[in-house]
């Protein structure tokens, strides 16, 4: 059955691209000038990190959310916690886990979402922890039988589908290793903030905030990808209240359309001291100049619920840009960041997302720290480990225990030397 679908799945994608007229020959990239980094807007070069701070970075930021990602709402939504299940002895022992549910609520409409803890036993004291969306619900990265449903499982899964059967996307939350490497985890479905699909924002969190219309949309509002990231940072208020966990030492992990919403999370909240985005291709860590792969058109014709409607006038012009994707990862620093692509996930682009932290390097050296150095790529499974990392693993794309050693490596450089 598995095999079906993927079958299904892969030939669904063959006549995509074909319709989409997607490029995937290297010779045919575009010549193409990246927004400089270190010029602000009034022509002026930022020569030190304060500059950096006050002055550009705010344009960045400001770029990015009016043209692309929509602007974060300033209000406020209470949120309460729940804690639904404790278990001590999780994963033979190895664990203790937790199931909370979070309550946001207006005053007039409450939205729940449902998060999933795992923090090692062994481990005394305060530990790190990645935080991360799944796709599928918390049942799905693993085979415990007490782990609960998403609260909007109903609305989002396709009818018979296996991909949402329990247990089914474990091979992406290698559990076991992160706790033995001595880290916490922190998982939601991601639809329990924005259920991925247009037809669905009454039932996401940007329904609860003031000014909300369900039948228009203003061009610089936030859509899913703005949700998901404020999200992620409901999850770090949370985990500010668990005395087991280091909130120093919090790094956030996200895959494909989550590694795009990660990026967005880091360059707009410090708690996030590692930032790590997996094959996050177009309106992730990909360059958009070089239209290779997924493009703007494509991803904006497809997934119109995802950035604000501003970005839609960049469609087949990705070149009058105001900014591009080494312009986000740079608003990370000097706070650390990986980025990672697999060979045979052309979508997304593989040198694009290279590229991008390559070229971020010049606000990284602002602040002392080590950039990567040359714009050829690594070999296959050679991963840099810099302040900012970067690998290319063969395969698809996905996440793997390959890719989860590399991030635990990488924490650990970070983290405990």
């Amino acid at each position: 059955m598995k095999t079906y679908f993927g079958l299904i799945t892969w030939l669904v994608t063959i006549c995509l691209c074909a319709q989409q007229n997607v490029n995937y020959d290297e010779s045919k990239v575009p010549a193409y000038v990246l927004p400089d980094l270190l010029q602000a807007n009034n022509g002026e070069k930022i020569t030190s990190t304060t500059q950096w701070e006050k002055q550009r970075r705010p344009e960045l930021l400001e770029l990015f959310a009016s043209q692309m990602y929509g602007r974060t709402p300033e209000g406020k939504i209470d949120v309460a916690y729940e804690t639904v299940t404790e278990n001590p002895n999780a994963m033979n022992g190895k664990a203790t886990s937790k199931q909370v549910r979070f309550i946001f609520s207006n005053g007039n409409k409450k939205i729940e979402a449902l998060l999933l803890m795992y923090i090692p036993n062994k481990t005394k004291g305060k530990v790190p922890v990645f935080v991360g969306y799944n796709f599928k619900g918390n049942h799905s990265t693993t085979l415990d039988t007490t782990v609960l449903y998403s609260p909007v499982f109903h609305l989002v899964k396709e009818p018979d589908h296996p991909d949402w059967e329990r247990g089914n996307q474990t091979s992406r939350w290698s559990y076991d290793n992160i706790i033995n490497r001595g880290y916490a985890v922190a998982t939601m479905c991601y639809h329990d903030i924005y259920p991925d699909k247009p037809e669905l924002r009454d039932h996401s969190i940007v329904s609860l905030f003031e000014g909300y219309d369900p039948e228009n949309i203003a061009p610089d509002e936030w859509q899913a990808i703005g949700a998901w990231a404020w999200g992620s940072s409901r999850i770090v208020d949370f985990l500010e209240t668990q005395e087991r966990i280091d909130c120093d030492k919090i790094a956030i992990m996200g895959h494909s359309r989550q590694g795009k919403a990660a990026l967005w999370a880091g360059a707009q909240d410090e708690r996030f001291r590692i930032v790590i985005s997996n094959d996050s291709g177009c309106g992730g860590a990909a360059l958009f100049r070089r239209k290779f792969g997924e493009t703007a058109a494509i991803i904006n014709k497809n997934f119109p619920h995802w950035f604000c409607e501003n970005f839609r006038q960049y469609n087949d012009k990705e070149e009058t840009l105001p900014v591009d994707q080494h312009q986000l990862i740079a608003l990370i620093a000097p706070r650390k960041v990986y980025v990672a692509s697999a060979q045979e996930d052309l979508w997304a682009d593989p040198r694009g997302e290279f590229l991008s932290a390559y070229h971020a390097g010049p606000v990284y050296r602002l602040y002392g720290l080590t950039a990567i150095e040359s714009d050829g790529m690594p070999d296959l499974h050679k991963p840099v480990m810099g302040d900012v990392g970067y690998h290319i693993r063969t395969g698809k794309h996905d996440v793997t225990e390959y890719d989860w050693e590399c991030y635990l490596d990488f924490a650990d450089r970070h983290f405990k030397n």
